[in-house]
């Protein structure tokens, strides 16, 4: 009678990860070519392959930690950290909300979920179809632990390879920029209206002449979630913020 359990239990959870990883196939190519970007250029900042292991471990989200090598390179400011992470994050507060009926009767994988929500694990655990017979709690963790698992292998070996291989990596920096450049474009081709990227790039302007460029981002992040917070209900009436 155990071993029958047992035999269900563990095809349960087999059954839930073949459906969940060819959704995450896409992913491990990109999270695999940042976080080995990511780690290389941790190391090319002075610092061992233990830092990317550990921060993707245990922070698990790219665009802050990348921004935070800088703030471990700077002084030591606290307050500015916060404030820069939750508003670089702040998006997963939508994220949460819209997940709270999908995260229902999860048990303990409720915390893992919530902590390993990013905007990947977010986009396939909110449009997946979930096949009728596969657990819907186990489909979510298996998708967002294979994500972890992908920026976590490449940040790794990105710290590994670093350290042993030397090259140089001039211009490798730029890296970030890059990836938030071509975010910014794929949203502006996916998209039709494009009220909120021109809002986002004028007040970025604005700020970035009011405080510059050491100062800017706090501020301009600060006025674009202001902003498109005040306007969100008179754009949604005119079809969606964009």
């Amino acid at each position: 009678m155990h071993t029958l359990q047992g035999h269900k239990k563990n095809t349960k959870y087999w059954d839930a990860l073949k459906a969940a990883f060819p959704h995450t196939v896409p992913i491990f190519a990109g999270f695999w070519f940042l976080g080995l970007t990511y780690g290389i250029y941790m190391n090319a900042s002075g610092f061992s392959f233990w830092y990317p292991m550990l921060m993707s471990l245990t922070i698990f989200a790219g665009s802050a930690e990348f921004v935070a090598v800088n703030l471990l390179l700077g002084a030591f400011h606290p307050i500015q950290a916060l404030a820069m992470t939750m508003m670089i994050n702040a998006r997963h507060l939508f994220y949460g909300i819209s997940m709270l009926d999908k995260y229902k009767g999860t048990g303990w994988k409720k915390f893992y979920l919530i902590f390993g929500m990013c905007d990947e694990s977010f986009s396939i655990n909110y449009t997946a179809e979930v096949p009728e017979d596969v657990d819907r709690g186990w489909f979510m963790f298996f998708v967002t632990l294979l994500n972890h698992f992908y920026w976590f292998s490449g940040a790794t070996l990105g710290g590994i390879f670093g350290s042993v291989i030397r090259f140089n990596t001039e211009g490798l920096d730029f890296v970030m920029t890059a990836m938030f450049v071509v975010i910014f474009m794929e949203q502006w081709i996916k998209d039709k209206k494009h009220t909120g990227a021109i809002l986002g790039l004028g007040l970025s302007v604005l700020c970035l002449t009011a405080f510059g460029a050491d100062r800017f981002i706090i501020p301009a992040m600060t006025a674009i979630l202001g902003v498109l917070t005040l306007l969100r209900k008179p754009m949604e009436k005119g079809g969606g913020i964009q």
